[in-house]
């Protein structure tokens, strides 16, 4: 079921690139980001209300949920700030990045260890990312240079990497909708409180159509969802299995763009995908030894 998870956390998280950047020219980061945290605290609120409810015991040591706010939103805020001169494709790039990330820091706090089968896996998944990244095209690879919006976001993406082993770190036995109607109310909390000037001076009955649509899609679909997924997930599998899914993303971020209307990759772009599968597939079966 972990794995299950991820494959659907890497499908609503491709969604959240190309709608992103058509967001981003028209709102600041934390702007968006705010009212993202809040409607998704609400929503991952109910839903703990209506199931395991939200025991007292939960607020313990607080602080925990401050840190994994703000671990977070770090990382949105610096995705979003990125997104306004990067490419939806080049971002998902850079995103790519986070399970070799993932995997360090992961050994680093918990000693998780990276199999040589587990290194296989995110080795060859890498390359099938990096082959449907560039679409299939060397000089593209050759030619690569890093943007401002991709190195921003890089920085971005080491706050995702390192929320995947903090989640099992700090976790005492809450569920995972509890913890995480716990870390998106603290995060609501910082990006309000940061991005305070931002969210005073926008516009916001002049904001275009795209705006609405990504801040409902990324609180709800992209965080809402999504958190619970990675909770729930990395409460069963290791910090560099779980982030290996994101090795799926650039092909997901590409199928969003077709669906949008926007350029179709060419057919020698699906080799990469297949890199990506048999990537999950070693690390799938790594999971039963």
């Amino acid at each position: 079921m972990g794995h299950l998870a991820m494959l659907a956390f890497s499908a609503l998280v491709a969604g959240s690139f190309s709608l992103g950047v058509m967001a981003a020219p028209h709102i600041a980061p934390a702007a968006l980001n705010a009212p993202r945290f809040l409607i998704a605290a609400l929503l991952v609120g109910a839903a703990a209300l209506a199931t395991t409810g939200i025991p007292k015991s939960a607020a313990r040591a607080p602080w925990r949920y401050l840190v994994l706010g703000g671990t977070f939103a770090i990382y949105f805020v610096l995705m979003f700030e990125g997104l306004k001169t990067a490419a939806p494709v080049s971002a998902s790039a850079v995103f790519t990045l986070t399970p070799v990330m993932s995997a360090i820091i992961g050994y680093a706090m918990l000693r998780q260890i990276t199999t040589p089968r587990m290194a296989l896996g995110l080795s060859v998944g890498a390359a099938g990312a990096l082959w449907v990244i560039f679409r299939a095209d060397w000089e593209a690879v050759r030619a690569f240079e890093v943007g401002r919006g991709e190195m921003i976001y890089f920085w971005g993406c080491v706050a995702h990497a390192a929320y995947t082993p903090m989640v099992r770190l700090l976790n005492r036995g809450e569920s995972p909708v509890v913890f995480t109607f716990g870390m998106l109310v603290a995060g609501c909390v910082l990006v309000t409180i940061y991005g305070w000037n931002d969210i005073r001076s926008t516009d916001w009955a002049a904001l275009p159509a795209i705006v609405w649509i990504t801040l409902v899609y990324v609180a709800v679909f992209a965080s809402a969802v999504t958190f619970v997924l990675l909770q729930f997930a990395t409460l069963r599998l290791p910090s560099a299995k779980v982030m290996a899914y994101t090795y799926l993303t650039p092909s997901w971020v590409i199928a969003w763009e077709v669906l949008l209307g926007h350029e179709v990759p060419p057919v020698l772009v699906m080799a990469g995908v297949g890199l990506t599968v048999v990537a999950l597939l070693v690390l799938l079966k790594d999971e039963g030894h």
